[in-house]
């Protein structure tokens, strides 16, 4: 029996938190392949030292903080990127509020009173690229240079390139809004994937034959507008079940050309899925978004569609994300 994946934030009590710990340090936005990169260094050190593993990260993330009217397409949310944080390995998640008090701390300041005096750590795992402290001042250098001083381990991770290009989560957002999905999943090391409840429509799609489930995503959600293979999963952990089904996501031009909505339909499923929350992962981008001429040559290109995907998930078996459960 796995044990629970513990969510450690400013409020915790200083006593309740696990000293000699070792930490994964980042944003983890979409928990990519490089995030995961320093996770395993992390674990790496842990297992050394027989003691748990935990990812630092903060929220909101610091950009939001800055650039609070600037839109801010965030591959995972808070709650999902814990979700994947919890399907790695990890023991926890210390999860320390970016605010104004958190913006004006030194890096000096951070590595002494947070990481050294709060969470008592032993060892720390960073990107090469990870800046933190007032002015991003602190880095993986002076990382190494003032936490080694006090029997710290520190394990700094280089780039992770596929194809000679820089995993990132720019990258993943680049490749999310021109439909290169498959480039998307390469990066995030699996489909990328959100989360929303059900909510009612027009009902539009089950009189053309096809009834979705519509989800409003995110108003910053920067995904191309189009048609998707995706799978989906209903529930949590052990009890979740899966669906093979065809999304699309856009304005419906043919029709209202309205807000932004996810509409999708499920292959082999009859039930009413109102007010329940579906995770949705993206496996296959078939096309752009398109305004048909008629409603019965709007049917012909959405059968289509259902064959291609029927036929990209048939590929994909086993293409969903790991996710952990949490509190």
């Amino acid at each position: 029996m796995t044990s629970r994946f513990a969510i450690i934030r400013d409020t915790t009590p200083a006593a309740a938190i696990p000293k000699g710990s070792v930490v994964a340090m980042g944003n983890f936005d979409g928990v990519h392949l490089g995030h995961r990169a320093v996770i395993a260094a992390a674990l790496r050190m842990s297992r050394a030292r027989g003691k748990p593993a935990f990812a630092v990260t903060f929220e909101p993330h610091p950009r939001k903080f800055f650039s609070p009217n600037t839109p801010q397409f965030r591959l995972t949310d808070e709650t999902n990127k814990l979700r994947l944080l919890a399907g790695t390995g990890l023991a926890g998640a210390v999860v320390m509020t970016f605010d104004a008090a958190r913006a004006g701390t030194t890096a000096q300041d951070f590595i002494h009173h947070d990481l050294i005096d709060r969470l008592g750590i032993s060892g720390i795992a960073v990107g090469y690229d990870f800046h933190f402290g007032k002015g991003r001042v602190g880095s993986p250098s002076l990382l190494a240079s003032e936490a080694t001083r006090f029997g710290i381990e520190v394990d700094v991770q280089p780039h992770i390139d596929i194809d000679e290009r820089p995993v990132s989560s720019s990258a993943i957002r680049m490749a999310l809004a021109e439909g290169q999905i498959a480039d998307a999943t390469a990066m995030l090391g699996g489909p990328w994937f959100v989360t929303g409840e059900v909510i009612h429509g027009d009902k539009r799609g089950a009189g053309l034959g096809y009834p979705t489930a519509n989800i409003r995503l995110d108003k910053d959600c920067g995904l191309r507008h189009g048609v998707y293979a995706v799978r989906v999963g209903r529930g949590q952990g052990k009890d979740q079940r899966r669906f093979d089904g065809v999304a699309s996501f856009g304005r419906r031009p043919t029709f209202d050309n309205g807000a932004p909505l996810l509409e999708v339909f499920l292959f082999d499923f009859k039930g009413d899925l109102y007010g329940t929350t579906l995770d949705v992962a993206f496996i296959g981008f078939i096309r752009e978004e398109l305004k048909f001429d008629s409603v019965e040559a709007l049917v012909r290109r959405m059968d289509s569609d259902a064959t291609l995907a029927r036929t990209m998930l048939a590929a994909a078996p086993d293409a969903f994300p790991k996710l952990g459960e949490i509190g």
